[in-house]
């Protein structure tokens, strides 16, 4: 309105300017010429208003051109910048409604702005119901603390990916991988976008994948436990025999027994902790306790196959990970079983375990004097079903692999063919031993 106003108004100046300046000089021209010439005096006189309103016009005319044409370009480039937003509102909005993930759109205070269809399947609530949401509904307790901090970092403006579980009215829970990103304008967060997906079935299988593969492990250690059992009830069988044969008790005899019962009872509760199904939390764990309990189990097999294990803790304080001691475990054994494997038959075998610390990680270092491999072997080891044995289907190192992400470690291979391999699993050290519960 101020830009029409301003136009009328130089507009209006400009024609009474014009009128009045036209005034003074016909006025002063006509009588120059009624003193010289009559008839001019009167031709001029009956003219000049015509000749005024010609003038005026051409110059209005080119006055008004001018700012209309500034308008009607200005029009058109506004036109046009509307249109390109049209385009990319409409991009938007495909993004927005046509993405496989569930999206929602949250303003600073933490309210439901917008959602589209697959947010309001995830949750099982309309966009009407989200709008009046909690999300202390869907979240509990310390995952609620967890899921808020990251809508912290979020207003702060940085984005973040992580995985948290929901529990929906419905008593049905979905873990979910979420990515939280903040919505910037003018350098300023106004909002933050909320893109999560239902990972619940991948979760599962991968947990079927490790239980099935645990179960192999289990049933490839059995025959070998077997064996090893078999050692302390053949003492044990003897020692009853010569008992009932002479009617008295020896008690040195009586002290070889119930060490041989400590055995069988050690031995054969470490294969029923790893074969039970428990739900997965992370507690902190001392990595030297873990690594004993795991020799017990080995050592039966490396017995069989004729090959030596030897164990050193070069760490001069406790080693604590956070972590599930039974999923540890299942990588050590699966690990130390391949190293003990990988010994040719004929060769005198050693296998070596050492745990050490460098910086703020763990270092478990499991080498042995086997066949080794060629490099190019190395590159594909922990893919699912590729193994270096004839029978293998190469799941074990896959699932070794994906606890030690879950565990926030690493898995390093080194390898020499004919004269042995070396694999270096790393986990960050935890200073605290103060039990706690995380759930995965």
């Amino acid at each position: 309105m101020k830009q029409a106003k301003d136009i009328a108004v130089k507009i209006t100046i400009t024609y009474v300017l014009l009128g009045i300046l036209w005034i003074i000089l016909s006025d002063y021209f006509s009588m120059t010429l009624a003193h010289e010439n009559l008839t001019m005096y009167i031709y001029f006189q009956r003219y000049k208003g015509w000749f005024f309103i010609l003038v005026t016009g051409v110059i209005l005319f080119l006055l008004v051109y001018r700012r209309t044409y500034e308008l009607v370009e200005s029009t058109e480039k506004l036109t046009d910048k509307e249109r390109q937003l049209q385009i990319k509102n409409q991009h938007y909005h495909s993004l927005f409604e046509q993405n496989p993930d569930a999206v929602f759109e949250l303003s600073l205070d933490g309210d439901v702005m917008s959602v589209n269809g697959e947010a309001e399947g995830l949750l099982e609530s309309t966009y009407e119901e989200l709008k009046e949401v909690n999300f202390s509904k869907f979240l509990h307790g310390e995952e609620m603390k967890r899921v808020t901090d990251y809508f912290f970092e979020a207003f702060k403006g940085f984005a973040s990916t992580f995985e948290t579980a929901i529990h929906l009215p419905n008593s049905k829970r979905k873990i979910l991988r979420c990515s939280l990103v903040p919505i910037i304008v003018n350098k300023n967060v106004t909002g933050i976008f909320a893109i999560t997906r239902d990972i619940t079935h991948i979760k599962e299988n991968e947990e079927m994948v490790v239980a099935s593969e645990k179960l192999s492990v289990i049933g490839q250690l059995a025959a070998a436990v077997a064996h090893e059992i078999r050692n302390p009830l053949t003492s044990l069988k003897g020692f009853i025999q010569l008992m009932q044969s002479t009617n008295t008790i020896n008690h040195n005899h009586l002290d070889i027994m119930l060490s041989e019962v400590d055995r069988i009872d050690l031995i054969s509760g470490e294969m029923l902790i790893l074969g039970k199904q428990q739900e997965i939390h992370f507690l902190y764990e001392r990595l030297d306790d873990i690594l004993r309990q795991v020799l017990v189990l080995m050592e039966a097999q490396a017995h069989l196959d004729n090959v030596s294990i030897s164990y050193e803790n070069l760490s001069e304080e406790p080693l604590y990970v956070l972590g599930e001691s039974n999923q540890l475990k299942q990588v050590f054994i699966n690990i130390i079983k391949n190293a003990v494997e990988s010994i040719p038959e004929g060769r005198s075998g050693e296998v070596s375990i050492t745990l050490v610390r460098n910086g703020t990680d763990a270092h478990v270092i499991v080498k042995d004097n086997g066949v080794g491999m060629e490099p190019e072997r190395i590159e594909h080891l922990g893919e699912p079903f590729y193994s270096t044995k004839e029978k293998g289907t190469g799941l074990g190192l896959a699932v070794c692999q994906k606890i030690i992400e879950r565990h926030k470690g690493h898995i390093h291979f080194k390898s020499e063919k004919r004269k042995g391999t070396a694999v270096e699993i790393t986990l960050p050290v935890k200073e605290s031993n103060t039990p706690s519960n995380f759930a995965d």
